[in-house]
């Protein structure tokens, strides 16, 4: 434990940034996606000026960077913390109305504005852990937005702290929020150069005391299929419908290798979109493993399958193509080992048991690493992320303010 003694701020700054919508969305070619999301990015940009940050600011594709200026003489490693202010396009987030359960005593939690909405304590087991805490929800009807604006407050709170304490020594530390993580694109348009920083951290995990470290490997999967078209009326033995073609590849997929039956390392195939008709369709899927050899073997696997069902189908052709999203970032962090154990050390000092674990999934860090900027993911306290059920522990949120706050020391002691 340290000596530090913290005042919190995360949870006003968290409710004030849940009210504002930044769904983004996939369809958009634009970046950001969605120009509300500039909306959090300029308040952003302005309270971190308003803290003193003379070159806060967002940029025209809605990055906010900044820069909390070094506090001591040695020569430290500038590190960033990152996270994401879009939302999902799973659920909406228009017009989000947070609600507090105060010292939470256990039990199913019902969303007022839907009661048919529960978080039930059965299904979200890390409740279990948080008796006594201060629970936010949402009231039922939206996302709640934990995900990722929880590892945005915590990064201002952070700060504001640091700027007001400049007795506590650290290096240089940069800010970087991004716009349009959740889709895939928040590393799109970060400029590494100007952000200036050797190692990173997103702040965008569950349970505290989580670190991750390693990220599934993802590549998305896409297959044109050309049918033969024939007026329904005379299409015996001549019609080759596209649609149907695909059809029976989805069903043809192995039922072990989808999310709903894998946990842990076990990766899959699932698909995302199918649309088309008689005359071509296209079948969407998404590859996951947490290794290369992993994500081969499903894709080989996926078009011995196309291959098998088109020779159902001699008069009709199909495409395969296979697109790389991002890769497991442990490759990159397991060189630079002290990027994982300085951030161990700092959930060790704010209190919390380090736990070291996987992401069934990826973050902003997946492509940062790859990028030049060995970037794991540190606990957010955001669960059940996507839905109307989200929900964030208060306490969690200020262990995670504590946690940056100490590695940033942890850094410069260790320079």
């Amino acid at each position: 434990m340290s000596s530090i003694t913290f005042t919190h701020g995360v949870t006003e700054r968290f409710l004030r940034y849940v009210r504002i919508d930044t769904q983004s969305d996939p369809e958009s070619p634009t970046c950001p996606s969605t120009a509300k999301q500039k909306d959090l990015g300029r308040l952003l940009a302005q309270e971190l000026k308003d803290l003193g940050l003379a070159d806060a600011h967002m940029d025209e594709h809605g990055y906010v960077y900044a820069t909390i200026p070094a506090t001591t003489d040695k020569s430290v490693p500038v590190i960033c913390f990152c996270s994401h202010m879009d939302t999902a396009p799973d659920c909406t987030g228009t017009n989000v109305k947070p609600q507090m359960v105060r010292n939470y005593q256990g039990g199913d939690i019902v969303l007022p504005a839907d009661p048919t909405q529960i978080i039930r304590a059965a299904e979200h087991p890390a409740l279990a852990d948080q008796i006594g805490n201060d629970i936010v929800t949402t009231d039922g009807t939206t996302l709640l937005g934990a995900d990722n604006k929880a590892g945005v407050a915590e990064i201002m709170d952070a700060a504001q702290f640091l700027l007001a304490n400049p007795q506590i020594k650290h290096g240089a530390i940069k800010i970087l929020f991004t716009p349009d993580e959740e889709i895939g694109r928040g590393a799109d348009k970060v400029d590494l150069k100007k952000l200036g920083a050797q190692f990173g951290y997103t702040m965008d995990g569950e349970s505290a005391g989580h670190l991750e470290d390693e990220t599934f490997s993802a590549d998305a999967a896409i297959i044109t299929i050309q049918g033969v078209s024939v007026h329904p009326g005379f299409a015996k033995g001549q019609m080759e419908h596209a649609l149907k073609i695909a059809a029976r590849i989805v069903d043809r997929l192995p039922k072990d290798l989808a999310p709903e039956t894998t946990e842990g390392r076990e990766g899959f195939l699932h698909p995302t979109g199918l649309n088309g008709g008689l005359d071509s369709a296209t079948l969407q899927l998404i590859v996951r493993d947490f290794t290369e050899d992993g994500l081969k073997q499903k894709e080989a696997l996926l078009e011995q399958i196309v291959r098998d069902v088109m020779s159902d189908f001699p008069r009709s052709s199909y495409r395969f193509e296979v697109k790389q999203q991002y890769r497991n970032m442990k490759v990159v962090l397991d060189r630079h080992p002290e990027v994982v154990e300085n951030a161990i050390e700092a959930i060790r000092r704010a209190g919390i048991t380090p736990i070291r674990s996987s992401i069934r999934g990826g973050t902003d860090g997946s492509r940062l690493s790859f990028m030049g900027l060995p970037c794991p993911n540190i606990f957010a306290g955001e669960h059940a992320f996507h839905s109307r059920l989200e929900w964030v522990s208060v306490q969690d949120m200020e262990a995670a303010v504590r946690t940056i706050v100490h590695l940033a020391t942890v850094w410069e002691e260790r320079a």
